[in-house]
């Protein structure tokens, strides 16, 4: 797999590269700031511009075998070894930090006022959705939680993102949030941090500090059958 840049700094917004692998749309390269899609968080978006000044979209991202493959708008016919320079759609992923670490926040509380583990999410520009196990769904309780969570990020916390042995990592009470989020495979963790509030095994890009996320608002809760409840929200500020 290439250099992945946005593990090392999610505010990197633009880097050059060379192309690893052309096959028609789909590229693969050297090194990249474009987060493929996982972890319910959507692929970036934006530009890949090659040595010749052709500029193409890059319109989804995703990993496959190992590889992080940029699938543009078009056939860039691009040969291996040949130099590009990539930019990211800055304002969308910079929304998609916000609401990451919002969710983090959000799950975290959750887990230590409610005891659930979130067990399906999706992150969107505008808003996000938690799918999780509960038996008693009341919506005072969940703005009293909500609330927490507020209150929380009106700390302005600096995040901390760091590796540690999985064996090491799992020590840690919470440390994965997502259930069946953490494949065997994995040895080494990457942790995301937010001091006195959230330890989390996460691959995901964030803000550096809580002051960026703004105020989580309910937008809609859902009792999706037996046990199975969804909440939606989104950020203001």
């Amino acid at each position: 797999m290439g250099e992945a840049l946005y593990l090392e700094d999610s505010y990197l917004q633009e880097c050059d590269a060379a192309v690893v692998e052309a096959r028609g749309k789909e590229i693969v390269l050297d090194r990249t700031v474009f987060y493929p899609r996982g972890g319910g968080q959507p692929s970036d978006t934006g530009r890949l511009l090659s040595g010749a000044g052709n500029e193409f979209r890059v319109v989804n991202v995703s990993k496959k075998d190992g590889k992080i493959i940029h699938e543009l708008d078009r056939d860039a016919s691009l040969s291996p070894g040949e130099r590009v320079k990539c930019a990211l759609d800055w304002p969308r992923r910079y929304k998609l930090m916000r609401m990451h670490t919002a969710a983090h926040v959000l799950g975290a509380t959750m887990y230590s006022e409610l005891g659930v583990l979130i067990t399906g999410n999706q992150l969107e520009e505008d808003k996000a959705r938690f799918d999780f196990s509960l038996g008693s769904f009341d919506r005072a309780k969940f703005e009293e939680v909500v609330g927490k969570a507020n209150v929380a990020l009106s700390s302005g916390a600096e995040l901390r993102i760091y590796s540690l042995p999985r064996e090491e990592a799992m020590k840690i009470p919470g440390v994965v949030k997502l259930a069946n989020a953490l494949p065997p495979s994995i040895t080494t963790l990457r942790i995301v941090e937010i001091p006195g509030i959230d330890v989390q095994a996460d691959g995901g890009t964030h803000v550096k500090s809580l002051r960026e996320v703004g105020r989580i608002e309910i937008l809609k809760l859902e009792n999706k059958g037996k046990d199975n409840r969804r909440i939606y929200f989104s950020l203001s500020g």
